[in-house]
């Protein structure tokens, strides 16, 4: 896979120099030692500080971060242009994902999500450790968005009705429906919206085959162009990165369904 590195793949190259790893969280305490461990040379990215930018009345959740400052801050992890970047988290691959996403989206090439997370490699027996990783300095990461691979609200809404673009919604099914909304403070989804719940993709840190990947999304690639979204851009990223990885080129609605329902003329459906 092409975005996707194996556990035996980072076992065998985790001295290259060149190499950075990531561990993508949503939290971080650092009094809780036993929730601290990880692979060696790993270094903490955090949601909130490193991946998210400040709250405003629409956006979202989870806006995108100041891409300057994203850049800066991966800077200070020792990533530079050369740098092969491997992402991991527990093993739901949305955290890692996310961090994925903006990776790609300043233009970064060697980036990779790390099949099964640190529950695998525990479970692989493989070593962790508490200790901090500290980085040596890095030098220039470039910053060249890629500004076809993110759409807005206003995007999203005038394609409603196409019969060329798919409009895929990445949460869970009871929530699609509208059944429950544990988060939102609205339930149902956007006009139009076809359900590819992210879930779906990895069951007890196994993704899903090749096989089964290109029938899952076989559906999709009578479409000219693909919108994704989820509650707060996070876990689309997940459905985003293995589309890509049967071929599909789709596009991310950041602000996702919680910036969708932060325009009160915005139309919501339940079923």
């Amino acid at each position: 896979m092409k975005n996707i590195v194996s556990q035996q793949w980072l076992k065998n190259n985790l001295s290259l120099d060149h190499l950075v790893l990531l561990e993508a969280r949503e939290t971080f305490d650092a009094t809780d030692s036993s929730a601290n461990q990880h692979i060696p040379k790993a270094q903490y990215v955090l949601l909130e500080e490193h991946m998210s930018g400040e709250l405003q009345p629409h956006g979202g959740r989870h806006p995108l971060p100041d891409m300057e400052k994203f850049v800066r801050d991966m800077e200070a992890f020792g990533i530079n242009d050369e740098s092969i970047v491997v992402i991991y988290d527990s093993g739901s691959m949305a955290p890692a994902g996310r961090l994925w996403w903006l990776f790609k989206y300043i233009g970064k090439d060697q980036v990779f999500v790390l099949e099964g997370g640190l529950t695998k490699w525990m479970e692989n027996g493989f070593t962790v450790t508490t200790e901090q990783f500290v980085p040596k300095p890095s030098g220039h990461l470039s910053l060249n968005i890629n500004d076809a691979m993110l759409v807005d609200m206003q995007y999203v809404k005038d394609t409603i009705g196409s019969k060329n673009i798919a409009l895929v919604d990445a949460r869970a099914s009871e929530r699609y429906a509208g059944e429950v909304e544990p988060i939102d403070r609205v339930a149902g989804h956007i006009p139009g919206a076809i359900n590819y719940p992210w879930m779906n993709l990895t069951v007890n840190q196994e993704i899903m085959e090749r096989e089964a990947l290109e029938k899952y999304f076989e559906p999709l690639k009578e479409f000219e162009e693909i919108i994704v979204y989820c509650g707060s851009g996070v876990t689309a990223v997940v459905d985003i990165l293995f589309m890509e990885e049967v071929g599909l080129n789709p596009k991310l609605y950041a602000g996702s369904y919680s910036d969708w329902i932060s325009y009160e003329d915005n139309e919501i459906i339940t079923k």
